[in-house]
């Protein structure tokens, strides 16, 4: 075959052919350059996606596409055999394939995250994940559609591939259960985001803030600074605590006064908590009520309510409530309780018999008396 396109061309006809190649390749790649650096200037005056997602597709073509336009041009002007003829047909049509190829995965990445970075701060977790996991599997089908169209431009059976490649899957399913779950889960996990990155969850006894969601794990970082992995699987088939979806956190609190507080005391002391309370910006007064006779105080319980979720703030408003009561209660007279035990002794002792004495009567008793 080789031999015969050798003697069946001419160096003009191969002159030619080389000198078309070379032209069409640079014309091509000039034109590209032009272009893009024209919708270049055209974006920057204008707010559309439109400019923004051609320049960004267009930047994807490789030079594998100018040199296959190139060389197919130049291949115009030899005299080929049949069989040759076909292979650079071929050769041609599989380089446009693979350039749809790489305008595709461009395109629909550029369309995801234009999609994904539109919404609230406060979703950018969820907003990263989603466009991570949907990237990713977007880029398989394109690329998988990709290799079944180049094996059926070679010529080879796709439909039968396809078919074998069902029942081979269906071993490998089978095979790969935990795996296909996970992936499974991870789906899920993107479509219903029941935590997203930067979510602080507790799962069980593992609690941590979430900091990485893939196709089999997840991984979340706990507050003693180590990493756990969790599967995808087993991560949606426990209970999640996500803190992070608190509106508000609820807090409950419980104080003891000594048992010799008067009582007038006792009903200022809910008014005392609800000042405290009421005193900070980050916290809603529920409810502060005189409880129970506990064993060595008599108990008060307090509910409130701290408006942002995070942890620290709720300490930062605990702390500055305690604060206040210490200093209430001091200018109040009124005392914490503390544990404490009275003990009560009691002597029973029996008096000595030796130290004993004893009354005689008088001989002098009247009669129909008792002596004493």
């Amino acid at each position: 075959m080789f031999r015969q396109l050798i003697d069946n061309n001419t160096l003009n006809d191969w002159a030619y052919a080389l000198l078309t190649a070379a032209a069409f390749i640079l014309l091509l790649q000039t034109a590209r350059r032009l272009l893009l650096h024209r919708l270049e200037r055209v974006a920057q005056s204008t707010e559309t996606v439109i400019d923004d997602f051609l320049i960004d597709v267009l930047s994807a073509t490789r030079i594998l596409l100018t040199a296959a336009i190139g060389l197919y041009l130049g291949s115009q002007f030899l005299t080929l055999t049949g069989s040759l003829e076909k292979w650079v047909d071929r050769i041609f049509i599989i380089a446009l394939i693979l350039q749809l190829g790489f305008w595709a995965s461009r395109g629909l990445t550029f369309w995801l995250r234009n999609h994904f970075s539109q919404g609230e701060k406060e979703d950018e977790g969820a907003r990263a994940m989603t466009l991570s996991l949907l990237s990713f599997l977007g880029r398989v089908v394109i690329w998988v559609l990709v290799l079944l169209s180049m094996l059926d431009n070679l010529g080879i059976n796709v439909t039968a591939l396809v078919a074998s490649l069902g029942i081979g899957g269906i071993a490998i399913a089978l095979a790969a259960q935990n795996i296909l779950g996970d992936l499974f889960a991870s789906l899920t996990i993107a479509i219903d985001k029941p935590f997203v990155i930067g979510d602080f969850i507790i799962l069980g006894e593992e609690m941590g803030t979430v900091e990485h969601v893939g196709l089999k794990t997840t991984r979340i970082r706990s507050l003693g600074g180590e990493q756990i992995v969790l599967s995808n699987n087993d991560l949606l088939q426990s209970r999640i605590r996500n803190y992070k979806r608190m509106d508000e956190r609820r807090a409950l609190f419980a104080i003891g006064v000594t048992y010799d507080t008067p009582a007038d005391k006792l009903e200022h002391i809910p008014r005392l908590i609800e000042q405290a309370v009421a005193g900070q910006a980050d916290a809603r007064f529920d409810r502060a009520h005189f409880k129970s006779f506990g064993a060595f105080s008599l108990d008060f319980e307090a509910v409130y309510y701290v408006r942002k979720p995070d942890y620290n703030v709720f300490m930062d408003v605990q702390q500055a409530i305690n604060l206040q009561l210490v200093r209430s209660f001091a200018e109040h007279g009124i005392e914490f309780a503390f544990p404490t035990q009275t003990l009560h002794l009691h002597n029973n002792a029996v008096p000595d018999p030796a130290q004993a004495t004893v009354d005689t009567p008088s001989a002098t008793a009247e009669p129909g008396t008792t002596p004493a």
